[in-house]
């Protein structure tokens, strides 16, 4: 039980400490006086909040969990492991390239004018934040928590738990802010991001799918033994999320329900992709087993290995 009382501190302290932090950092923005930073709805500053205190807290709770050196939660030498890397970041892109590119071909969405033309000065800061988000999750979600859990309970039970926590912690609305802000305000706008789960309507598939991205990468890390290719996988994801968001607008009477929103995993299509793109981690990753959570990881057996079919 030890994984999941850490766990469970750990996920009160992201909630109570990002509530906490979100207030005093919309004052750090007011008093900095930078335009686009004052543009930021307070709700993102509350994630931002969560963020901080998760990134602050990743290294005592992995201490916690008994995790000596970064090898034993996925990290070793990359230079084995640009093949892996490659292939997960691969398949991120093309799979939600798919998911953008056909409610633009179909018509539900629209590219945005105004924005398009300036796209290229942005994605630095794309690429920047698909790198960062893929690496700070995947030590968190897949290195630590899949894999205290597997340690304890196996990785079946593990790889469902884990991908369900990684779906709760992803599902937020966004919400206006309402009046002043005050040091209650970040539990205020907290209790009304977690509203999607009380519309059914918004659960299926939007955390479905969530759920079983989760899983997916989970998986990589299982059949690999590092986190390499999850490492790819989510910064390919991430990459079209922060893009589609800045570069396309939803038209008019579109089928959000089927295409998605700008979130691209909340509509029927990003399911059905979703589910592709797991039978094609199960086929493309290694038939290596991933290390006991908490053991040392050889850097030669992290060589691709073929199986009896010739597959690596």
């Amino acid at each position: 039980m030890r994984p999941i009382r850490s766990l469970l501190l750990y996920i009160l302290t992201i909630f109570v400490g990002g509530a906490l932090l979100a207030p005093w950092l919309y004052w750090l923005a007011q008093w900095s006086g930078v335009e686009w930073v004052n543009r930021f709805p307070f709700h993102r500053f509350v994630t931002r909040g969560m963020q901080v205190v998760a990134l602050v807290g990743l290294w005592p709770f992995l201490r916690s969990l008994g995790v000596h050196s970064w090898s034993s939660v996925g990290v070793v030498n990359p230079a084995t492991q640009w093949k892996r890397l490659g292939s997960g970041f691969a398949l991120g892109f093309g799979s939600l390239a798919l998911v953008a590119a056909l409610p633009l071909i179909f018509g539900a969405r629209e590219l945005d004018g105004g924005i398009a033309g300036r796209w290229w000065g942005k994605l630095p800061g794309i690429a920047l934040a698909a790198v960062g988000v893929a690496v700070l999750e995947e030590l968190l979600f897949r290195g630590a928590l899949f894999g205290a859990l597997r340690r304890a309970h196996g990785w079946k039970p593990a790889l469902l738990v884990s991908s369900m926590v990684y779906g709760i912690l992803h599902f937020f609305h966004k919400v206006e802010s309402k009046g002043p802000v005050t040091w209650n305000s970040g539990f205020e706008a907290l209790s009304r991001m977690l509203e999607g789960f009380a519309q059914p309507a918004m659960l299926v598939p939007g955390f479905l799918s969530l759920t079983l991205a989760g899983g997916m990468l989970g998986l990589a890390f299982q059949r690999t033994g590092t986190l390499y290719f999850s490492f790819g996988l989510h910064a390919g994801w991430i990459f079209w999320l922060k893009c589609y968001v800045v570069v396309t607008n939803t038209r008019a009477g579109a089928e959000t329900s089927v295409w998605g929103t700008a979130k691209l995993y909340d509509g029927w299509l990003g399911l059905l992709v979703l589910v592709a793109a797991n039978v094609v981690v199960w086929r493309l990753s290694s038939s290596v087993a991933a290390p006991e959570f908490g053991a040392q990881v050889r850097n030669d057996s992290l060589t691709p290995q073929l199986d009896k079919s010739g597959h690596v």
